[in-house]
């Protein structure tokens, strides 16, 4: 799981500094990711791309990995602590929130909310308060 772990702390690392390549470069080409602040997915690098340049010009979301456990079939999960702002500064979420990581070859392949019902129906509670 080392190398796994290592992985997706990167990931969560190049997020919070909005390094966009630095992510990017850890995904496939056809990677999954839920799209919390609007509902639905994306599915590869330039819609996450698109999708993130989106949020951050809403929301200032901030993630911290605070465990990690694989299971079996290559996911793992982890427990974050997410705190999203507004623009302005105001707290807009500050909760703990369940993401799952698929990773292939050394790359993620896929990240999935795990704590919620449905995350195809809209945004993440999270997210409901826009700016």
């Amino acid at each position: 799981m080392a190398d796994t772990r290592t992985i997706i702390e990167q990931a969560y690392s190049a997020f919070n500094k909005r390094d966009i390549d630095g992510a990017l470069a850890l995904m496939t080409h056809d990677v999954s990711w839920p799209k919390a602040s609007e509902g639905g997915k994306v599915i590869g690098k330039e819609e996450i791309r698109g999708y993130w340049t989106r949020q951050w010009g809403e929301f200032d979301p901030h993630v911290e990995p605070l465990a990690m456990t694989q299971e079996n079939g290559g996911r793992t999960r982890v427990k974050v602590h997410q705190l999203v702002k507004s623009l302005q500064g105001d707290v807009l979420s500050d909760s703990e929130v369940l993401h799952v990581f698929t990773v292939k070859s050394g790359l993620i392949a896929a990240m999935d909310l795990g704590d919620e019902a449905d995350p195809t129906v809209g945004p993440s509670a999270a997210f409901a308060h826009r700016s």
